[in-house]
């Protein structure tokens, strides 16, 4: 229900608690979204959950309600006909009320409430001295200076008090009741606070009943016209007391709700909220894993990926090799580089910490990345940039792009740990030592087979009686089928171990090619997925925020 508009729901009562949740949520939106919000609703925002803070925790069930108008429109007199004593000064020199005079109704302390609105001059009513309808107890009247005062302090302090107080009365006359800046400047700019808004049409006595009519009716469509969609206007004459006892039940009504602070602070929160909503978008975009595929592809290929999986194919080939290729040739392997020793990547021993960077950079020679490579990072990048900031507002697209790009050369430099820390070996196979065993019988049965001729060669250059070797089916000499046996059947093993060999060394590839995507992964996550997401996480917290404190 409206704390001035008896009778009629218009707004659900706002209890403490709803209050606090929804300040708090404001001031989480505030912090989460930071400088990607616009700036003048984010400090304004700032303001309005100091300013809960500070109305909250002020002791005392008092409800401040100020008198606001433009020069003339008798402002002065209304506050001192309801206070029923001349407490402001009323004159017809312009203007008058250059600074805010307090009245307050009740036994209760306000000097602390007084003290925050910085308002000097005070006055406490008796129960006598007091001609409003109702118990006004708890009531603290202001007069404020003219908001259309040509003494520009005046309309600062008279805003800077209107930026504080429960309750807004609008006074105004029939002459400047359609006055734009009254409209434009205030009314309208409050529109979202009509429940705690009221307007005063004063000096009716200038007027015929039919003419009251018109002006209260005209007054009346421009409100709506301005946002207020349930306006109040009372017609009153401070200097007859018309209207006066229906003012005076109004103000009643309010104080006795005791809830106009908390309906006004709702409001306050409710449009600030709505104010920043606008630097937010409605969802965040998903990011897909095609995205990231290629992003991963373009920082593989930069990182040199294919050149040190291929080098591992061939440095798995040699190994294989050195261990199951033909004994009598395998030793030329020796005077072969190393595929993995000439990038540098053969050591894996070595566990790369934030302390060891400097002495782990450069241990690799994988050549730096070339200009199209470079370029692919780059497109891959502005890409899912692109993909994640998509329907952002500019100020969160721009976080993202920034997000999204790692300062100088740190990505480079983390591909690179990323290469030199990822194993790229693995245990030998078992069959190649049941080869090799293979394979030196093979060369021994050979090397046996020519000793054995030697022998016989020997024995005859020295005379001596040269035995027969024996044969094998009658026809093959032991000898020469073990030289020709070992020979054949070596030279058949390892071309058959080469194949296989072959066959292992693409496994291993592969293998090695999965370990490095995945920590080039790692990399891509903490250095650009990861700040993207905390972007994107940011965005949904003050979204999700601004909603609840626009809830209240």
């Amino acid at each position: 229900m409206s704390p001035i508009r008896a009778g009629r729901a218009t707004v659900a009562p706002v209890t403490a608690e709803a209050l606090a949740a929804a300040s708090g949520a404001l001031g989480e939106a505030v912090e989460s979204g930071g400088e990607q919000l616009p700036d003048a609703p984010r400090r304004a925002a700032t303001d309005v959950v100091r300013k809960v803070s500070e109305r909250s925790a002020l002791v005392g069930g008092h409800t401040v309600v100020a008198l606001a108008g433009a020069t003339g429109s008798g402002k002065s007199s209304l506050f001192n006909a309801l206070v029923g004593a001349r407490v402001a000064t009323v004159g017809a020199r312009r203007p008058t009320t250059s600074t805010p005079t307090a009245a307050q109704w009740g036994s209760e302390p306000a000097g602390d409430l007084l003290d925050w609105l910085g308002v000097s001059t005070r006055h406490h009513v008796t129960s006598t001295s007091s001609v409003a309808v109702g118990s006004l107890e708890g009531l603290v009247l202001l007069d404020l200076p003219d908001f259309d005062s040509r003494d520009v302090s005046n309309r600062a302090e008279a805003e800077r008090v209107l930026a504080l107080v429960d309750l807004f009365v609008w006074v105004t006359d029939p002459q400047k009741y359609a006055d734009a800046r009254l409209h434009d400047d205030y009314v309208a700019a409050l529109a979202s606070h009509d429940a705690v808004m009221l307007v005063v049409l004063n000096q009716v006595d200038r007027l015929t009943p039919h003419e009251v009519e018109e002006c209260v009716a005209d007054l009346k469509r421009l409100l709506v016209r301005d946002g207020v969609r349930q306006a109040t206007v009372l017609p009153v004459s401070a200097q007859t007391g018309a209207g006066l006892d229906a003012l005076g039940q109004r103000l009643a009504n309010t104080v006795a709700g005791a809830a106009a602070s908390r309906t006004r602070l709702a409001a306050d929160v409710r449009s600030a909220a709505q104010r920043l909503a606008g630097g937010v978008a409605d969802s965040e975009p998903t990011v897909a894993a095609a995205d990231q595929h290629e992003l991963i592809d373009a920082l593989a290929r930069s990182a040199g990926v294919p050149m040190v999986v291929d080098a591992v194919a061939r440095d798995y080939r040699m190994e294989a090799t050195g261990h199951i290729g033909w004994p009598f040739t395998r030793w030329v392997q020796a005077f072969r580089p190393r595929p993995l020793r000439r990038l540098r990547l053969e050591d894996k021993t070595i566990e790369v910490r934030d302390q060891d960077v400097r002495s782990v950079l450069g241990r690799s020679s994988i050549p730096p990345p070339s200009p199209a490579a470079k370029a692919a990072v780059a497109l891959a990048t502005r890409n899912l940039a692109g993909v994640a900031g998509a329907g952002l507002p500019t100020p969160w697209a721009d976080a993202v792009d920034a997000a999204a790009d790692p300062p100088g050369g740190s990505l480079t430099d983390d591909l690179d740990r990323a290469v030199v820390a990822t194993p790229l070996r693995g245990r030998n196979p078992i069959w190649w030592r049941l080869i090799g065993v293979v394979h030196v019988l093979l060369a021994l049965s050979a090397v046996a087979g020519v000793l054995w001729y030697v022998l016989l060669w020997g024995l005859g250059a020295l005379s001596f009686p040269v035995p027969d070797p024996p044969l094998v089916g009658g026809v093959v000499p032991v000898p020469f089928l073990l030289i020709v046996g070992g020979l054949a059947l070596g030279l058949l093993l390892a071309a058959l171990s080469r194949a296989f060999a072959g066959v292992g060394a693409r496994r291993r590839a592969s293998a090695v090619e999965a370990r490095l995507r995945e920590a080039i992964a790692a990399v891509a996550d903490r250095e650009i997925t990861a700040p993207v997401a905390a972007v994107l996480a940011r965005h949904r917290a003050t979204r999700e925020a601004l909603n609840r404190a626009r809830a209240i």
